[in-house]
């Protein structure tokens, strides 16, 4: 039975993440109040995740044809100081799916910023090596494609992969001085070792101005996460 807390549960699987360092002046007037740029060693980072949702159900039901689809998202990361504990969690700046429903509920549930768009995904499962390809459609087809090692390996213990992956709360900028948070629980993720990727989409079309240079920029890094199940827990404000 569904903890009354829990409002959502799924499956992430398939994670693919790219990592660009940014100046952190432009992530200001994205970050919610109460919290705080959260940096890896000095570095602001946003990241671009395409994966998949898989048997996703609303407060332990299914909704038709909603189980399984797409998500494309660009986030960055932040904490917050909850008493004498320190929060840390991520804040989109846009997330992309294919169903109108899921965008409904979570902008008006969670005031996220949900846009809905045709997406595909393609995955290819071999013995020596694992494709993952997403792709969505914002006036154009755009992608994020990795290839990697079909054997996932345990995310190490101070690495950068376990910074991106081990922020367990999502906040977002309701006014200038209100703040909704929700928490994501979910067990420790293995990685699969990348060969190669290529990303194929224009930031600026996708998330606007402030981010059209990243489309000559190279990632500091990208990484595929296997994923797990998920679970959403109710939010609140503050």
């Amino acid at each position: 039975m569904t903890s009354p807390k829990v409002f959502l549960t799924a499956e992430w699987r398939k994670l693919a993440l790219a990592q660009y360092a940014v100046d952190k002046e432009i992530l200001s007037k994205y970050l919610p109040p109460h919290c705080e740029l959260d940096d890896w060693q000095g570095k602001y980072y946003v990241s671009l995740v395409g994966f998949m949702f898989i048997d996703v159900k609303l407060r332990g039901f299914n909704i038709p044809f909603h189980t399984d689809f797409e998500e494309v998202n660009l986030r960055f990361y932040v904490k917050f100081k909850d008493g004498d504990t320190w929060k840390r969690g991520v804040v989109f700046i846009k997330e992309f799916v294919p169903k109108p429903a899921i965008t409904f509920v979570a902008n008006t549930i969670y005031k996220e910023n949900y846009q809905t768009f045709p997406m595909k995904h393609v995955w290819i499962e071999q013995k020596h090596q694992l494709e993952v390809d997403y792709h969505w459609k914002n006036r154009t087809w755009h992608n994020f494609s990795v290839i990697a090692s079909s054997k996932a390996e345990e995310i190490q213990i101070g690495s950068e992969e376990e910074f991106i992956t081990e922020h367990y709360w999502g906040y977002t900028k309701i006014s200038t001085n209100k703040t909704s948070e929700y928490g994501v629980e979910h067990p420790r993720w293995q990685a699969y070792p990348v060969k190669d990727y290529k990303i194929n989409a224009d930031f600026g079309i996708n998330y606007g101005n402030d981010f059209s240079f990243l489309n000559d920029a190279k990632p500091d890094s990208v990484f595929l996460a296997e994923g797990s199940e998920i679970r959403v827990l109710k939010g609140k404000q503050f």
